[in-house]
């Protein structure tokens, strides 16, 4: 099954911040005009849904071992320690995604406001010789006296 059919834990989310379903916000972003945003926001998702996945299938797996109607001759210490390291990677790697995807989701603009102001960009210095601010520990000097001076040995 494709990440994209895969149930996630921000599916709702997803959908009340881009007003659509998730299976649509799919579709739109192969539209022109796409919103870089929207594709990184799904791409996140996408990878969000396969981490819960395998927490899921870890968990289950963890739990049919440790059924009480199981066969105790079954239960191996070594399979345990295994899920143990697949369960915590599993959900370190659900926990960065899902931050991943809040971080975001929360620099988006809100639906429907006008973008904000663009940062002004930074103007070319024109060539030419650059103002003396003064030696050290001189009148023209702007901050601080400066590093102490360290003699040479003679």
């Amino acid at each position: 099954m494709s990440a994209r059919l895969k149930p996630s834990s921000a599916d709702d989310r997803l959908n009340q911040v881009f007003g659509a379903p998730v299976g649509d916000l799919y579709t739109a972003t192969v539209l022109p005009g796409a919103s870089p945003a929207l594709s990184r926001a799904l791409e996140l998702r996408s990878f969000l849904a396969m981490a819960e996945e395998q927490v899921a299938r870890v968990r289950d797996r963890v739990h049919a071992a440790m059924a009480p109607d199981g066969d105790t001759n079954d239960l191996s210490a070594e399979a345990l320690r295994w899920d143990q390291q697949w369960l915590q990677t599993a959900l370190e790697a659900r926990d960065g995604y899902r931050t991943a995807l809040d971080q975001l989701l929360r620099a988006m603009p809100a639906p429907g406001s006008a973008p904000g102001p663009r940062a002004p960009r930074n103007r070319p210095v024109p060539p030419g010789p650059v103002p003396d601010r003064g030696r050290p520990g001189t009148h023209g000097c702007r901050g601080d006296p400066g590093p102490p001076t360290v003699k040479a040995p003679a």
